[in-house]
């Protein structure tokens, strides 16, 4: 059985076998939602109209460092941009849920890709250039010190 208090998300691969026991709409489309906190420099959580929970998503496409590496300085900026704010959360469906379960997407906000501007803003790397290990030299990686 399926654990979907944790994990809300399906994966596609799972969606053939607990669509139909799952107690909520799987979200399988963009949509609208408030950013009620931000985790950290590549996690927000949402609130949204068809949910009566918060739930997590994990921005598309860049890799920010965790917190116990020292990535609090790109959770504050991405909680000077979005926290509170409406946005738009853009989902592909082929690459829909992550590694933890959480929902996967662009977050536009103010018609921009929030995502693009942290990496214009040196607060994260492009996802296919993480290393689990590296997180804690991102700096170095993308060639400028986070101010």
């Amino acid at each position: 059985m399926h654990d979907f208090k944790s994990f809300p998300e399906l994966t596609n691969n799972q969606m053939s076998i607990y669509y139909f026991q799952s107690p909520h709409k799987q979200i399988t489309e963009s949509f609208g939602a408030k950013v009620v906190k931000v985790s950290d420099g590549d996690t927000v959580r949402v609130s949204c109209s068809f949910r009566d929970f918060e739930f997590p998503i994990r921005i598309a496409e860049i890799a920010a460092p965790e917190l116990s590496e020292g990535g609090h300085d790109s959770k504050y900026w991405l909680q000077s941009k979005i926290e509170g704010e409406e946005v738009y959360v853009v989902v592909d469906r082929n690459n829909r849920v992550g590694r933890y379960g959480r929902l996967i997407g662009k977050i536009m906000f103010a018609g921009m890709d929030v995502g693009n501007q942290s990496l214009n803003a040196g607060k994260s790397v492009p996802f296919d250039q993480r290393k689990d290990a590296m997180m804690p030299n991102l700096d170095l990686i993308i060639g400028r010190a986070f101010k």
